[in-house]
Order: C-alpha cells, then structure tokens, then sequence
C-alpha cells in the first residue's frame, strides 16, 4: 500500500495511480457538498460559479457561524466542526459530477455502489474514506472557508476549504474495480454461507 499527498486539483492519471487501501492526504482545496446542493445542480438546473475541474468534493453539512469577513474568513463563515455525512443516499450524482463538473475525488463515509464504481472505472476518480465520529479532527484540517456558493441552500450550500494536511484518508474504491467495501462483503457472505452451513441450514 503507498501514501499519495495530492495538491488539488489533480490530474486523471493521478487519479488513477490510486489503489484501494492506499492512504491519502490532500492540500490546498476540498469543496463541501450535500444532498440539496446536488439535488439543485443536477435535477433543478443550477449551475456553480465555482471550477470544480480535477478537485475533491466531501458529502457535508458543516457546522458554520456567520463572522465578519476579514482576510482570514473572507466568506464571512468561520467553521465550528466540520464532518463527514453517509455517502450512500448520494450515489446517483457520481456520475454527474465527474462527467459535468470534473470531480476527480469523493470523501464521505460508508462507501458508494457499483453504478458509482463504474464511474471511478470509465472516468477516472475514486473513493476515499473516513471514519465516522472523526468530524473534531477533520475540522482541524480545514484551516479556512475561503467562500460559498449556493447559499440560499445554507448549510447545505457549495462550499470552498482551504485545507492542510487532510488526511490521512483510505482510497476505498478505486479507478481499477478495486473497492475496500466489496470485500468486506463478499468475506461476510461467505461466513454466513459456512455458519449457515455447519448449522445445517445452508
């Protein structure tokens, strides 16, 4: 397994030199996203101010206070805890963000499903991984808000970190089919089959 610190945004190839169970630590830039941040761009029409062009987004309701802006909040929001949403109920926008926005990267939790694996595959993007209950430590990787767009959707709005050191992160699903999360699954189904089965009741 190797350790891979990207600068956003990256490139396809850089994109794909990632394997699942490899580690991740990005710098620079990560924008936050949810569920009717999405809804809005890709079923209501709206489009974003921002380049999102070989970048990383994070599926995110971020804990925000309104501030006034200065050099160090110049958004005029100043993050109090930062964490990380599940991914799943997001899995029909993989492909809508990397074919239109040319998202390289999704962090969430929990993992996403085959449609999306196909989408890391064809387009070259993958998956990384964080571990729920981490948001304190995650906020500590987020050294600014730098802006926000979409912010009648406020705190579901498109939001734009400055980041430094975020991560270590665990590539989940990768651009080759590999996914940490199939496994897990098929190792399960296969210890259900041999306890059902030394149970009599296969």
């Amino acid at each position: 397994m190797a350790h891979h610190i990207l600068h956003m945004p990256i490139t396809e190839a850089q994109a794909r030199a990632l394997r699942a169970g490899d580690t991740v630590t990005l710098q620079d830039t990560l924008f936050g996203i949810r569920d009717a941040t999405q809804i809005h761009m890709f079923d209501r029409g709206r489009r974003t101010r921002f380049d999102l062009s070989g970048h990383a987004v994070i599926h995110t309701a971020p804990n925000v206070r309104k501030v006034e802006r200065s050099g160090t909040n110049q958004a005029g929001y100043e993050a109090v805890c930062i964490g990380t949403t599940t991914s799943d109920r997001m899995e029909r926008f993989t492909r809508p963000l990397m074919e239109r926005e040319g998202v390289r990267l999704i962090i969430g939790k929990g993992g996403l499903r085959e449609e999306s694996a196909r989408a890391f595959q064809e387009l070259g993007g993958a998956y990384l991984a964080v571990i729920g209950g981490a948001a304190a430590l995650e906020t500590t990787w987020i050294t600014a808000i730098e802006d926000v767009d979409l912010d009648d959707l406020n705190p579901e709005s498109l939001w734009r970190f400055a980041i430094r050191d975020f991560g270590p992160l665990i590539v989940g699903m990768d651009s080759h089919g590999g996914s940490l999360y199939r496994g897990v699954q098929e190792r399960a189904a296969a210890r259900r089959a041999e306890v059902l089965a030394r149970l009599g009741a296969a």
